[in-house]
């Protein structure tokens, strides 16, 4: 939104909490030279070219196609579920029609799709979506997979064939140089001026022409209607000398409810750095701190309407972004969201 908005000749001032710019996606090389994601790992992946080519002037790109696991009784298989987790799982060699036949046969048709249970029953069926969804979404949400809205769970779909990519978008890469390196880059215009640390407030802020709103909406109007449940995480990053490689692919998820942790990513294989160590870090969902993931409910989405309502009626500010719009927006939807509110705007 600055730099679509300072290119139009309007002077910026953007205000950052934190100490640096990137938001969540602010990377860093770490004391041992490995490139890690601060706030969990960030993975770029779009089919808009429109996204894809605006991000392209700040940044040369890494090929990456994220891979992840699950770690299950003792091993790891593919995730999402596909031909080879279910033959690993159940002892079987079945082919791609064979594990249609499969699912057919054990999937519990749900109609209608309500919630993100209804999704993974009428999907996989029972023995799958304990194994692999119940425990997880417990952890990461608080709540059971009948509580949340049937988007959550089709995020991550069951696939017939031997595909382990994690996404299939036609772009998949990272930045270079980092996130960090790009995001500077996207602010460095004559008309942007950015103030880290500081804690944008709607009631102190010097007066602007306008104003674009990327933090919680709830916040901005002082949950005058109520505060709107967001889901945190808290990371516990480590590095481990001596230790090559810890785990076979980028993120491995660990859906067993008694472990405290939903996953463990290893930094190196984003960027393919070679080290005789090895960073990474683990995720511990939590209902305390920054505000990360909007809670897709009914009774949060009416809430949030009455917030939306009260935005609207704001002429002069524009809210953009998932804790903004309370969206469960991926990075390249919320770059579009971005790309589209600032053509309207100019």
């Amino acid at each position: 939104m600055a730099r679509r908005l300072a290119e139009a000749g309007r002077q910026i001032v953007l205000y950052e909490r934190r100490p640096h710019v990137a938001g969540n996606a602010f990377d860093e090389l770490d004391a041992h030279g490995i490139r890690i994601h601060r706030y969990g790992p960030h993975l770029f992946h779009t089919n808009s070219q429109a996204v894809f080519d605006f991000l392209s002037r700040f940044t040369e790109w890494h090929p990456y196609e994220h891979h992840v696991m699950a770690r299950l009784d003792g091993r790891y298989v593919p995730m999402p579920i596909n031909v080879d987790t279910i033959n690993q799982l159940y002892g079987l060699d079945l082919d791609e029609a064979g594990i249609q036949a499969f699912l057919e046969r054990v999937r519990e048709k749900r109609m209608p799709i309500r919630t993100s249970e209804d999704v993974v029953l009428n999907a996989v069926g029972r023995d799958l979506c304990d194994k692999f969804f119940r425990g997880y979404t417990r952890k990461q949400w608080g709540l059971d997979l009948s509580e949340l809205d049937a988007a959550v769970a089709a995020r991550v779909p069951a696939r017939t064939n031997r595909d382990a990519r994690y996404f299939t978008d036609t772009y998949q890469a990272l930045p270079s140089e980092g996130f960090t390196a790009m995001f500077e880059q996207m602010l460095h215009h004559p008309n942007i001026r950015v103030e880290v640390g500081v804690a944008y407030s709607a009631k102190t802020a010097p007066p602007a022409r306008l104003t674009v709103y990327t933090g919680s909406v709830d916040e901005y109007f002082g949950s005058c209607l109520g505060k709107l449940p967001y889901r945190s995480l808290r990371f516990q990053h480590e590095h481990l000398s001596g230790v090559t490689q810890f785990q076979p692919v980028g993120t491995v998820n660990y859906p067993d409810e008694n472990i405290p942790y939903t996953r463990i990513t290893e930094f190196k294989h984003l960027y393919g750095q070679v080290h005789s160590g090895t960073s990474i870090v683990r995720e511990f969902p939590t209902s305390e701190g920054d505000p990360y993931y909007p809670v897709p409910r009914p009774e949060n989405k009416k809430l949030h309407e009455q917030y939306a309502a009260l935005a609207a009626e704001r002429k002069d500010v524009v809210f953009v972004g998932r804790l903004a719009q309370y969206r469960y927006y991926n990075m390249d939807q919320a770059a579009a969201a971005a790309l589209r509110v600032s053509a309207q705007l100019i």
